[in-house]
């Protein structure tokens, strides 16, 4: 794991329509991705085995993790347990800040 996160350095990738992703670093452990979002834009309901943890750095979310919907804004955050099914929808474009464990393989 480099011990530093170059932005810049770093391309981002397509996750969805009007979604893209950055991997800012990852161990077998641990995962951190910025996911920016245009507004409209749908996270689609999923789950996965990974516990996550969800920083929202800007912009404002409608949240939905197993069945309950909470609206958050820069500055909230939003913790999903293994296999809960979650999703979102962007009300204003903004950036998440994702934290995975363990990290994400399908994103390599």
């Amino acid at each position: 794991m480099k011990p530093f996160f170059i932005s810049d350095n770093n391309a981002w990738q397509p996750a969805g329509e009007g979604i893209t992703r950055q991997i800012t670093g990852h161990n077998n452990g641990l995962m951190m991705v910025k996911v920016a979002f245009e507004k409209g834009a749908v996270g689609t309901p999923h789950s996965h085995p990974h516990t996550q943890a969800c920083y929202v750095a800007s912009g404002m979310f409608e949240v939905v993790i197993d069945g309950n919907k909470q609206v958050l804004k820069a500055g909230d955050t939003f913790f999903v347990q293994p296999k809960l099914v979650h999703g979102v929808v962007c009300l204003e474009a903004g950036v998440l800040i994702d934290v995975f464990n363990p990290h994400r393989e399908d994103f390599l």
